[in-house]
This record gives C-alpha cells, structure tokens and sequence, in this order.
C-alpha cells in the first residue's frame, strides 16, 4: 500500500484499544517510508501519538498521589511517548506498548527528580538523598534506633563526609513557608516564622551610605571639607561660614554647591 492511503481517522483518541494496536503497528511501517516534513507525515505522526494517549494516562496513574497537576504529567509522558514513537523499530518484534511504556514512565520519572526540588541540587546529591533514605529505614527496623552518620556510611561503602552532604542536600526537598507554625507560645497556640523574622532597620542604608560617603569626602580639598563640616556637622549659615572663612556669602554658596554636586555624582556611580 503507498503511503499516501493511510486511513483517514477524524478522531484518533476514540479509536478502541484493539483497533489502536493494529492501527498503531500499520502506521508506524508507513511513517518510515514518508519525508519528514510533510503533509503526510505530520499526519501520520499525530494520528500515532493521539491513538496512543491511553499509554500516557495508564502511566500517569501511578504517580496520581503526587503534588504536581496531572495535566503537567501527561504532558510530560507525551513526551515520552513521542520519544518512543520516533525511535520504535518494527524490525525488533515487540509490541508497541512493551516498548513505549518505559519511555514515558522514564520521562515522568525525570520530571519529578529535576523539579520536585525546593532548589536546585545536583543530580548526585538527590540520587544520594534518595539512597540515604531507604539505609535509614532498613537500619532503622535491625538496630531499633536512628543509625549514625558512621553506621549509615559504612552501609552505603561511603564516606562520612558524603552521608553529611546528602543530609545537607535534602534539606533543599521541600521549602517551608514561612507562615507555617513553629511553636506553641504564639496566640493561637503557635507562632510563624514570619512572626518571629525582624523587620528591616532603617539605619542600614545610613550606614552603608556613610560608607559609600567616606572615600568621596577624603578626595574633597581640605576648604570643602571645612565648609561642609561647618554646614552640616555645626549647622551654620552661609554668611556666618563666609565670615568665618574671610569669603562672601555668594562663593560660599558656589563652593557648597560644587562640592554636594560631585559628592552626589560620586554616589551615584557607587
């Protein structure tokens, strides 16, 4: 048969399981034979992932307890899907499904280990967290206690030092909000975090303009720094600085004017 008379199917989701298979194994001999690109193939494609949707949803049951929304992991094991479809060769003898269905359950599976985090943690930190956890339990049921960090580590042919990163590593699991009670002191018998966190203090941005500030005063000549410090540090007007200094009102006014223009470019830039 030519490629070009694959069967028209107007809705390949409602095709009944049976079908699907005799469908899915016909339309995967002609999707080889087809240019990728076509009109043709991308109908073939598209009509072999729709027909095979049902994989998804079977593989998607497992993991139905999980925080994550369903519709993110169908999407996701559609990937897997896809994956499986381009690359299922007839040649081998297997069924479609036998092969497909890893695909997608592996794809899941990836899913929740590189998102499931609260932050990122590298892949070997997670994979350690996960051996850790199950070391824990088993040696928890044979020594009727928690195992140490030297127990669980000579379990695991690690050393100390990993079983103390892969403790730290799954702190970063799950995030906790800081609403979330931590005590039984607060007034509807326990406080949050939130209610134990400081507020801002205001004078931090004092200083760390004072700090910022310094370096540019030291540059200033030593006239500038009289003027300042005789308007702000002892609050003195214009003319009373001018009579001090021996100058009129008016270049004191200019110098004052130069020096806040160069101190505030100077801040500016820091």
């Amino acid at each position: 048969m030519p490629a070009t008379e694959l069967p028209w199917i107007e809705d390949a989701g409602m095709v009944a399981p049976k079908d699907a298979r005799e469908l899915t194994k016909l339309f995967l001999d002609r999707i080889r034979e087809l240019e990728e690109g076509t009109h043709e193939y991308q109908y073939a494609r598209n009509t072999l992932i729709e027909m095979n949707v049902s994989l998804v949803r079977y593989a998607a049951a497992r993991f139905r307890n999980r925080d994550e929304p369903l519709e993110d992991i169908l999407q996701v094991g559609t990937i897997g899907l896809i994956k499986a479809i381009d690359r299922f060769d007839l040649t081998r003898e297997v069924e479609f499904t036998t092969f497909a269905i890893p695909y997608i359950v592996g794809e899941i599976k990836r899913f929740f280990r590189d998102t499931s985090w609260a932050v990122h943690v590298p892949r070997r930190l997670q994979e350690l967290r996960i051996e850790l956890a199950k070391a824990t339990e088993e040696l928890e049921a044979r020594l009727d206690r928690a195992p140490t960090m030297d127990e669980l580590a000579e379990f695991l042919g690690r050393t100390p030092e990993e079983v103390i990163d892969g403790k730290v590593a799954a702190n970063g699991y799950v995030a906790s909000s800081i609403d979330v009670p931590v005590g039984e002191d607060g007034p509807t018998g326990g406080s949050t975090f939130a209610e134990r966190m400081g507020d801002p203090d205001p004078a931090i941005e004092i200083i760390e303009d004072l700090h910022a500030l310094k370096p540019l005063l030291e540059d200033l000549g030593e006239r500038d720094r009289t003027i300042l410090q005789l308007r702000f540090g002892e609050e003195l007007t214009q003319s009373e600085i001018g009579a001090e200094l021996g100058i009129s009102q008016m270049h004191v006014s200019r110098l004052l004017t130069r020096c806040l223009t160069r101190l505030r470019t100077g801040m500016q830039q820091d």
